[in-house]
């Protein structure tokens, strides 16, 4: 029985020699994932909104920790375009149009009453946005990796059962 990349990715295997399971991945079909990524598109557009208004909005509006405004610049650009990554799988593109967004949200805050434009506050931002890129890209290529690396094991598990017809070939 020969197992094809399909039927890998479908079945979880426990592995006796190593005591784990297995990688396993979401076996779901293109519809679900298509639905998946739809709901994070949609939900996308309320984060923008409400990333404008505490942006632009009176300062008290802003939801703060208190771990000090950098802290909360970079954590919440980092969250948001992880959120982002997950519904457009280009990280990088998403990570600088953050960046930029970043930017622009901070020199727009020298036209609001309470608020000034600070340069630290535009690099944490930015920084937040594009290390949180670089770990979706990191992340989705260890994933990758990972799923080819169980596909060729069990490929070449299948093949040497092929030929040899027991399954410890010795």
């Amino acid at each position: 029985m020969a197992l094809d990349a399909g039927t890998a990715l479908e079945r979880p295997v426990l592995c006796p020699e190593r005591n784990y399971f297995a990688l396993r991945s979401i076996a779901a079909s293109a519809d679900i994932k298509h639905r998946f990524r739809t709901l994070t598109k949609a939900c996308c557009l309320p984060i923008v909104i409400l990333l404008v208004i505490a942006a632009l909005g009176p300062a008290k509006w802003a939801p703060r920790t208190q771990l000090g405004w950098q802290f909360d610049h970079f954590i919440g650009y980092f969250g948001i375009t992880l959120f982002f990554c997950v519904a457009w799988p280009r990280p990088f593109v998403v990570g600088g149009v953050f960046a930029a967004v970043a930017a622009l949200l901070e020199a727009l805050q020298a036209f609001t009453p309470d608020r000034s434009a600070y340069l630290p506050a535009i690099l944490y931002g930015a920084a937040g946005a594009l290390v949180a890129a670089l770990v979706a890209e990191l992340v989705g290529r260890l994933w990758i990796w990972l799923l080819r690396r169980e596909v060729n094991v069990r490929q070449a598990r299948s093949k040497s059962l092929a030929y040899t017809g027991s399954p410890n070939p010795a």
